[in-house]
């Protein structure tokens, strides 16, 4: 293949739009398909993708923060991936805002509300209070997977950080290895109740 051919056909990383916001959801919802707290969270699998498209379109309105996410596309413009971030000194949801989403948290998780609030709760009190942008969730659609789109979402994303510390949590073992090798380290590992295991992980990033 042709240096020119092969470079086209990567995955193009640009800003996220308000346009972008129902193609943002999709695609996140059918990449934590089968994310381990995802699952733990909905245990129905006939039921989990209309839950997860659910969430993740709460997640959209109470972030209000739309344009600090990132999408990967084809050449077509079409979405393949997604990650959304948060700035330094604002990785956690406002009270005020988690109380007016209260109505949709309980739409969307149900029995499982108190459950979850209390994963919210655990991974709270893990989160590094040092100065970071805060991967909030990253994911490819499934057909995507394996052409670069997740590593292009990471490098502009830490890119973008222009030097400061980044930090995520993943539950999915598979993760930890792609995100060693864009530079994260394993901060530490816990587990909340019968969740699966988390990796907390931060990324130093480098001087200006």
């Amino acid at each position: 293949m042709a240096a020119d051919s092969l470079h086209s056909s990567l995955p193009l990383i640009r800003a996220a739009t308000a346009a972008d916001r129902d193609a943002i959801i999709a695609v996140l919802a059918a990449a934590f398909a089968d994310d381990p707290a995802m699952v733990w969270l909905f245990p129905d699998a006939a039921t989990r993708p209309a839950r997860l498209r659910r969430f993740f379109a709460l997640i959209a309105r109470a972030d209000a923060r739309l344009p600090l996410a990132q999408v990967a596309t084809d050449a077509d413009g079409v979405i393949l991936g997604a990650s959304l971030w948060r700035p330094p000194g604002q990785w956690a949801l406002p009270t005020a805002s988690l109380i007016a989403n209260l109505p949709g948290l309980f739409a969307t998780f149900t029995t499982a509300l108190p459950r979850t609030l209390g994963l919210m709760g655990a991974m709270d009190h893990q989160h590094d209070r040092r100065p970071h942008w805060y991967l909030q969730f990253i994911g490819v659609a499934p057909a995507a997977q394996g052409r670069g789109a997740g590593g292009g979402l990471l490098r502009a994303g830490i890119a973008r950080a222009g030097g400061q510390a980044c930090y995520l949590e993943t539950a999915t073992p598979s993760n930890v290895g792609l995100y060693q090798a864009h530079g994260f380290a394993i901060r530490n590992e816990w587990r909340h109740g019968s969740a699966p295991q988390f990796w907390s992980m931060w990324h130093q990033g480098e001087p200006a």
